[in-house]
């Protein structure tokens, strides 16, 4: 609770038990298609609602990676298949945004990989992505996950790895590959995964947004 409090500090829109917090897709730069996987939060958000007790908007909002309205969202999520490009302005601002207290998921939607990372390297040239060991508490909160994160769509059929920023001992970015987590989050239809595949997806998701909302 003492870092959710910290949050609402930094992000006062916040409000606890009003439904009135809010979290964002991050749009960028570059020609990759970050308003990939339309359903995938507002799912999210309503198994989140259901489940964890959290009290997020249903609908969640679009924010660039250089505006101020960031700020706004204690949560933003951040996905595509293609290129990534922060200009100068869009690192600064997203810096800014995470020693503040905010939180990047950033979801490889298969063929952002060799983009993304040297543009995530950016924010925090002496804190770089790093692999996230299977007992990092992302994997043990509401929902156990003893084998760290969990595959979801096979693509090159390697296996799935979490990595993340950490400025000051705290996960500030969570960058989620050979996943396609957020795959799992979408309505059934989409990509036809089972009951069992997609309880999976979103459970890791929730703990997701547990963590970031509670470190």
């Amino acid at each position: 609770m003492k870092k959710l409090i910290l949050i609402l500090l930094f992000f006062p829109i916040v409000g606890i038990g009003q439904n009135t917090y809010q979290i964002a897709v991050l749009k960028y730069n570059g020609g990759g298609d970050w308003y990939a996987n339309p359903t995938a939060l507002p799912n999210l958000i309503a198994f989140c609602n259901e489940n964890i007790g959290t009290e997020i908007k249903k609908e969640p909002a679009t924010v660039s990676v250089g505006s101020s309205d960031i700020f706004n969202y204690p949560f933003v999520h951040m996905t595509g298949h293609g290129n990534v490009v922060f200009s100068s302005n869009d690192v600064e601002n997203l810096r800014k945004y995470l020693l503040a207290g905010g939180f990047l998921h950033v979801d490889d939607n298969y063929g952002m990989d060799p983009y993304v990372r040297s543009e995530l390297n950016k924010l925090f040239p002496e804190n770089n992505l790093i692999e996230l060991s299977n007992n990092h508490p992302i994997f043990n909160g509401k929902y156990k996950f003893k084998d760290g994160l969990p595959k979801i769509h096979e693509h090159d059929a390697g296996p799935a790895k979490a990595f993340g920023i950490i400025v000051d001992g705290r996960l500030v970015c969570l960058y989620t590959f050979e996943s396609d987590i957020g795959d799992g989050w979408e309505d059934s239809e989409v990509h036809n995964d089972s009951p069992a595949i997609r309880l999976i997806a979103l459970q890791m998701g929730a703990n997701i947004l547990e963590y970031a909302f509670t470190y």
